[in-house]
């Protein structure tokens, strides 16, 4: 699915997106708001523009073939769901069902499920990385010409594990990866700084052998800029997209306190309005 496959506008593509995930966190009345509003714009341009994907999924047959992205900040999954089920790899009235009993639409992505455009179950912060490093050693080893992308939340990486699997991406030249760090400057226990600062976060993965680009990660054209580039580039890749954690909605807007809570009915309401 790479090049353009919206007949709407991007800007109206990215509303919608907000508008479910506002609508599905509400109605299961748990989930994380502030982390997938956050990342509605990367996930927005990597499937309309960057990804090689198929939306008949599994019975294609270039399903081998296919751009492989895993979620390592697990807990945006309806930023994640959204975005596919407006694409068209499962029904948009699938949506409503996430976080129910007997859901495909897990709380965190599952591959449990069959659910269409899942590639790995995420959620434990730390390890999508160390997954995701591994299927792309895979790919190189079969000569699989398809690419790894993975999005890590910035208070994931304060995790050991990250750092030891950029490291080995490193020492394996795989250039096949692209690391996108959704650079919201918070996490559930307040600022990233004061919890366990992650200082000049380009400057350390350049010193892991890393290609650094850093981005306004709300911007459609930076964001696709970025992503070509990394596509293109012959040493691993990483994106600093520096984003506001619950972006569009002004009073989630750099609130630590929605990182998990589901909007009351007068709040969805006022949400909604603001999208409009």
């Amino acid at each position: 699915m790479n090049g353009n496959v919206l007949n709407i506008s991007f800007k109206e593509f990215t509303n919608t997106v907000r508008g479910d995930i506002l609508k599905m966190i509400h109605g299961a009345k748990s989930g994380h708001p502030g982390g997938s509003l956050s990342c509605v714009e990367i996930l927005s341009v990597l499937y309309t523009k960057i990804l090689n994907v198929p939306v008949e999924w599994k019975k294609s047959p270039d399903f081998e073939k296919r751009d492989r992205f895993i979620l390592s900040k697990g807990h945006a999954s309806a930023c994640l769901y959204s975005v596919l089920a407006r694409l068209g790899f499962f029904s948009p009235d699938e949506l409503m069902t996430f976080r129910k009993f007997g859901s495909r639409l897990q709380g965190h992505p599952s591959t449990r499920y069959g659910l269409e455009g899942i590639e790995a179950s995420t959620g434990s912060l730390g390890q999508g990385l160390s997954m995701a490093s591994g299927v792309a050693l895979g790919l190189k080893l079969d000569k699989n010409p398809a690419k790894v992308y993975v999005l890590m939340g910035d208070g994931e990486m304060q995790e050991g594990s990250v750092w030891e699997a950029l490291m080995a991406i490193s020492h394996r030249k795989l250039d096949n990866i692209v690391v996108i760090v959704d650079r919201n400057n918070l996490q559930i226990d307040g600022s990233c700084d004061d919890v366990k600062s992650l200082g000049n976060l380009d400057k350390k993965l350049e010193a892991f052998g890393f290609e650094v680009q850093t981005v306004d990660g709300h911007s459609e054209d930076e964001l696709t800029k970025a992503l070509n580039a990394a596509k293109a580039a012959n040493k691993p890749s990483a994106i600093i997209a520096n984003t506001i954690k619950g972006k569009g909605i002004s009073f989630m807007e750099n609130n630590a306190g929605w990182h998990g809570k589901a909007p009351k009915d007068s709040e969805l309401e006022a949400a909604m309005e603001e999208i409009k």
